[in-house]
C-alpha cells in the first residue's frame, strides 16, 4: 500500500498529475519557486526518490530526464483511502464516521460515483449468466441463441 506523500513530493506529484505531460526538473523548479525558495538540486533529489519509489517514470531526453507519472491522482487518493479503511478494526464505522465528515458537495460526489458503478455493473455483466434451472440455452456456436 502506498505511504502518504511529503509535502515536497506532494508539491511535485501535483504539478506532474496537473501539466499531464513529461516534465523536467528545471519545469518544476521553476514553477515551485514561484511559491518558495528552492534549489535545482532538491527538486532533482525528490524526482530522483519519486522514480526509485515508483511514483515517476522517466526517460533521457539529450543530458536531462522526461518525467511522467506512473498513475493519476484519483489512483493515489484510492489507494490512501483504501489503506486508511482496511486498517480500521471497524469499517463500517470508519466509513460512517469519514461520511459524517463530507460536505454536501463531497456527499454529492460520493452518490454520483456511487451510480456509476451501479450502472457499469448493470451495463456489463462480469460473466454470461449460465444454463441450469432457468430452462435457457447458451448461446449457439455463432453466439446466437437458438430459436424455439
Amino acid at each position: 500500500m502506498p505511504r502518504q506523500l511529503g509535502e515536497l513530493e506532494d508539491a511535485v506529484m501535483t504539478r506532474v498529475w496537473q501539466w499531464n505531460r513529461p516534465v523536467t526538473v528545471r519545469e518544476v523548479l521553476e514553477d515551485l519557486q514561484q511559491e518558495r525558495s528552492i534549489a535545482y538540486t532538491t527538486v532533482m533529489t525528490v524526482m530522483d526518490n519519486l522514480h526509485q519509489k515508483g511514483w515517476l517514470r522517466r526517460e533521457v531526453e539529450g543530458r536531462a530526464y522526461r518525467y511522467t507519472a506512473v498513475s493519476t491522482r484519483a489512483a493515489y487518493s484510492a489507494a490512501l483511502m483504501n489503506d486508511a479503511w482496511s486498517q480500521s478494526d471497524n469499517p463500517a464505522a470508519a466509513l460512517v464516521a469519514f461520511f459524517g465528515m463530507m460536505s454536501p458537495e463531497q456527499r454529492e460526489s460520493l452518490q454520483a460515483a456511487v451510480r456509476m458503478v451501479q450502472v457499469d455493473r448493470v451495463a456489463v455483466p462480469e460473466d454470461p449468466p449460465e444454463s441450469g434451472g432457468d430452462g435457457a440455452e447458451p448461446p449457439a456456436e455463432g453466439g446466437a441463441a437458438p430459436e424455439r
